[in-house]
């Protein structure tokens, strides 16, 4: 047996409920450190690189998943672990005010233990999606969950935001219990039971072998320049991840409850998005896969620079609109970097396609952490250099818009122009 569209949407809801819990350690925590507690934005920039970093361990999750015979077991111990984590994470914000030291070995372990319970939760429930789906279902399956995760990401971020105002550690330390609670309940309820319902065969990969197929596949021309292509594209995604709350709150002066409600309008905008490829290029037919990621990259540029010029004419009623059109250019561009991605694994040598997603996925990671820390990182620089908070965000948004703009390019080149539905629509 196979998994139905019941069980998928049940999978679903583990990956909402991650998103969930990793929107508060990557928006909500790295706010309160920069704006309220004025600390370098570095820092939760390493804290949240290292959070990526430690996911390049997939991989080894994949492999005890594949020969332990019991997904399940790996999905809620991971998310267990990112529980935990992420509660770790808020006690130690917390503790910065009055023991800097125990709260940045505490912020350490934590973010390290989000990065291993995504890691083993993320990736366990992948490989159970890839191996219970019907061949037929694949495609429509990882949208449904991709979309749910950004459904939790776009809820908690503005259910938080609404909750937190007037900020009070203690209410944060109670809501961040609460959404993990939640999330951790949520996805036992929705994971017991669907992987015995499956035949989900038992392979024992060997490290010679995978090692050997990793050559083979970086040998190919199209699966190298589509790595870089996905590496350059996804640090530009990620640059504004830990500078957008800080900016709306040191240049507009938004309450930690508005720039958090402001990243739910950004993830909003991301599911939006990614809704109008989805129904416009697989049920109208309109568009190829290149023209949209094209469209998403130029777009997602040109909302940077709306964003900037939002702070330089001091306009914080367009701050908003302009960062959910990020989104919506944002989830247009992803969505459709998905399909090609899916098109791209089953071209080239055969029986490598797992290699090729997990070549790109490692891409990802890692351009998600330098991302990251990246933008972070040259928002402190430009602070200092410049003195000027509005000038110090926008050249690091003009940069990330010039990222986006090479990205263009080269998917325009990488990316061949083949039909969006033909990819997206199960069956097809």
């Amino acid at each position: 047996m196979t998994l139905g569209w019941m069980a998928i949407l049940r999978l679903g809801v583990v990956q909402m409920a991650l998103g969930a819990i990793v929107v508060l350690t990557t928006s909500t925590l790295n706010r309160l450190m920069v704006v309220e507690l004025a600390l370098p934005a570095i820092l939760p920039g390493l804290l949240v690189g290292l959070h990526y970093g430690i996911q390049i361990t997939r991989p080894n999750w994949g492999f005890r998943s594949d020969t332990g015979g019991n997904r399940t077991r790996w999905i809620l111990g991971g998310m267990a672990v990112l529980a935990l984590g992420a509660f770790g994470a808020t006690v130690g914000v917390v503790l910065f005010e009055t023991a800097f030291a125990l709260a940045a070995l505490l912020s350490v372990v934590s973010y390290a233990l989000i990065g291993l319970g995504v890691g083993a939760a993320g990736t366990s429930l992948l490989a159970l999606l890839a191996t219970a789906t019907a061949t037929h279902r694949r495609a429509a399956a990882a949208t449904i969950t991709w979309l749910m995760m950004i459904a939790g990401i776009a809820l908690t971020a503005g259910g938080v935001g609404a909750m937190l105002d007037p900020y009070s550690p203690a209410r944060l330390l109670v809501i961040v219990a609460v959404v993990a609670l939640v999330a951790l309940a949520l996805s036992t309820l929705a994971v017991m039971g669907v992987e015995r319902r499956v035949h989900t065969p038992i392979h024992e990969p060997e490290a010679t072998r995978f090692i050997v197929g990793l050559r083979e596949v970086w040998a190919e021309a199209d699966a190298r320049s589509f790595t870089i292509f996905v590496f350059l594209s996804m640090t530009a995604y990620f640059m504004q991840e830990l500078i957008l709350e800080p900016y709306a709150g040191l240049v507009f002066g938004f309450s930690p409850g508005e720039s958090t409600m402001l990243s739910a309008a950004q993830n909003g905008g991301v599911f939006v998005g990614m809704l109008v490829v989805g129904i416009t290029a697989t049920g109208l037919r309109l568009g190829s896969l290149r023209s949209w990621v094209v469209a998403g990259c130029l777009g997602s540029a040109a909302s940077l620079g709306a964003i900037m010029l939002a702070g330089v004419l001091a306009l914080p009623v367009a701050l908003t609109p302009a960062v959910v059109s990020l989104g919506l250019f944002n989830g247009m561009f992803a969505v459709a970097a998905i399909g090609s991605m899916m098109a791209l694994a089953g071209e080239g040598r055969g029986a490598r396609e797992g290699t090729r997603m997990g070549l790109w996925g490692a891409a990802q990671a890692i351009a998600a952490g330098f991302g990251g820390l990246l933008g972070a990182g040259a928002v402190d620089v430009m602070r200092v250099l410049l003195s000027d908070d509005v000038a110090a965000f926008g050249g690091v948004f003009l940069a990330e818009a010039a990222l986006f703009g090479l990205a263009a390019v080269l998917a325009s080149n990488v990316i061949q122009k083949r039909p969006a539905g033909g990819v997206v629509i199960a069956g097809e």
